[in-house]
């Protein structure tokens, strides 16, 4: 008897293996271009942009693609010796001497935004956080962060309002200037300058009220030195949380018609919105649930609140931060939920997720500038260590190769119906915990199409890989052979992890090692280049797809 049941559970594996996915994209039903909102990152620590791996890391970011890549840290006006930590960071822009008289020092600001500038990054000027000598409360000041202790003493007196406006202003407004006079009035305008980080918590040991005579000092101070300008904010966090919501709604509030503390005069300039997406991974019967509706939540119930003001219709949004939870500095080692970060899960969750957001980006007709991917790399940390993370000690991680299929989507999105996909509203109300979700981005560009494919569930357990025929149709009557790549992220396709176990988990790697896992970490064909022939206008591609992998196919003729 357990032979015969054994056997019939090997069957029904095998069919479950079997189960073929129709994804179909119609050549001929092109939408709007497919702007590059993904080509925004970030980081706590701004010390770590210059290392010799930082460095190595933004050139990479900006290979990705042909469009430009918007680069946003945190901590670029806190005191300090430049010396980088687990989320903290310092420049020392601003002291003052015995009498009170500002010290304007531009060093090392001018170190992390010249090598972002010079490997052809955009930044995102995140303003923030006080300098201890502006600080109404600037002791303590310098923190220090332990991944899994209490931390009660992280948010101390870089989080605090100013005790002089006046002063809070007039830096800004020498910063803006400074930028202008060395690199220019025309490239500084492209900048987003957005006001403070999460202010609806401990970053801002201030009320909302003072939150918005900090914003109302600064955008006047950004506004007198570079009239063309773009401030914004307030980098809320997910309004998917009851407070974070009202922050929003009150500042959105006062922006279109309270009463503007440095000019005296109805409203504040706002040339973006900007709030924070996470999701809420959690560990459920010894796996990870991934929990990509509560990202989905926080973007809608952002848009929900934006869409009650007319003022602000038309605005750009940016997602200053959108990932699949809160903290990049929390190693797995520490919060087993995190250890979905090493592996193939972190970049099909991407995958979902960008598709998902840009489905209702459509739906609520708003203009989603940026989403923000809040993962850098950590300086002196082993090896996979779990941190939310691009790269570990120079080897990039596979959710980086989503980001080189990202890159090489360019041109109109194309219509693509796929027989396995799970909706942007299931996913925003249950996640994709039932059953898998198979689905499809595709974009046209002059002789060529791109196809994303991805295979993702929310849980992280074993299952079955599915069989893909890709049907493109209504090519053109000439187009008789198309060539064909394909690019794959799975177990042996572009993941130096799953490489980095296989040779030990060595954490002092040899070179040649190092040199191989830097090759895995590369994106990878699936096979050669080949050419293959149409029939009546349509083409058909068949291949096998494992859970939580990703296939980038291009077209070319």
């Amino acid at each position: 008897m357990r032979t015969i049941l054994f056997a019939w559970f090997l069957m029904q594996a095998s069919a479950a293996a079997e189960q073929t996915v129709t994804v179909h994209v119609d050549a001929r039903a092109a939408s709007a271009e497919l702007r590059p909102s993904w080509a925004y990152f970030g980081y706590d620590e701004p010390n770590y942009t210059y290392t010799s791996k930082g460095q190595k890391l933004i050139r990479e970011l900006v290979e990705l693609s042909q469009s430009p890549v918007h680069i946003r840290t945190h901590f670029l006006l806190t005191t300090g010796d430049g010396r980088p930590g687990l989320k903290w960071g310092s420049t020392n822009v601003y002291t003052e001497d015995d009498s009170g008289n500002p010290i304007y020092d531009w060093t090392l600001i001018d170190k992390i935004l010249t090598t972002l500038i010079d490997a052809g990054a955009i930044p995102f000027v995140e303003i923030g956080f006080m300098p201890e000598a502006l600080s109404t409360r600037p002791n303590p000041y310098t923190p220090t962060w332990i991944p899994g202790a209490r931390n009660d003493h992280y948010f101390i007196g870089w989080t605090y309002p100013p005790k002089n406006y006046e002063k809070w202003s007039e830096l800004i407004y020498k910063w803006v200037l400074h930028s202008v006079e060395k690199y220019g009035k025309g490239a500084v305008e492209t900048w987003n300058w957005e006001v403070w980080n999460e202010p609806d918590i401990g970053y801002w040991h201030g009320t909302p009220e003072e939150y918005n005579k900090l914003y109302d000092y600064t955008a006047a101070a950004v506004k007198r030195a570079l009239p063309a300008a773009r401030i914004g904010g307030p980098a809320a966090t997910g309004p998917g949380n009851p407070k974070a919501a009202e922050f929003l709604r009150q500042f959105l509030e006062h922006c279109s018609s309270g009463r503007n503390y440095a000019t005296e005069k109805t409203g504040a300039p706002l040339d973006f919105i900007s709030y924070h997406v996470k999701g809420q991974p959690q560990v459920i019967a010894g796996h990870i649930r991934m929990g990509l509706s509560h990202e989905i939540k926080d973007l809608t119930r952002g848009l929900d609140i934006i869409k009650t003001f007319p003022t602000f219709a038309k605005a750009p949004i940016v997602l200053s931060e959108a990932d699949p939870e809160g903290c990049a500095a929390c190693s797995a080692r520490v919060y087993p939920q995190n250890a979905y970060r090493n592996g193939t899960l972190y970049p099909a969750y991407e995958a979902a997720a960008w598709k998902t957001i840009l489905e209702l980006e459509r739906r609520d007709q708003v203009h989603l500038e940026g989403i923000v991917t809040w993962a850098f790399e950590f300086e002196d940390q082993p090896y996979f260590d779990g941190f939310r993370t691009l790269a570990t000690n120079g080897i990039d991680k596979p959710v980086l190769n989503f980001f080189r299929m990202a890159g090489l989507m360019t041109g109109h999105l194309l219509n693509t119906e796929s027989s396995a996909a799970i909706s942007s509203s299931t996913i925003a109300s249950n996640g994709v915990a039932a059953s898998s979700t198979i689905d499809a981005l595709a974009t046209r560009s002059d002789r060529s199409i791109t196809v994303l494919i991805w295979h993702y569930q929310d849980e992280d357990v074993p299952g079955p890989e599915a069989t893909i025929s890709l049907v493109i149709s209504g090519l053109q009557s000439d187009v008789t052979r198309v060539q064909t790549r394909h690019y794959r992220i799975d177990q042996e396709h572009s993941n130096a992890y799953a490489l980095w176990k296989q040779i030990g988990s060595p954490q002092n790697p040899t070179p040649e090692q190092h040199r191989e896992l830097e090759r895995a970490g590369q994106l990878q064909l699936l096979g050669s280049p080949r050419w293959i022939g149409t029939s009546r206008g349509e083409v058909e591609l068949r291949f096998s797809l494992p859970l939580q992998a990703l296939s980038l196919v291009q077209l070319s003729w």
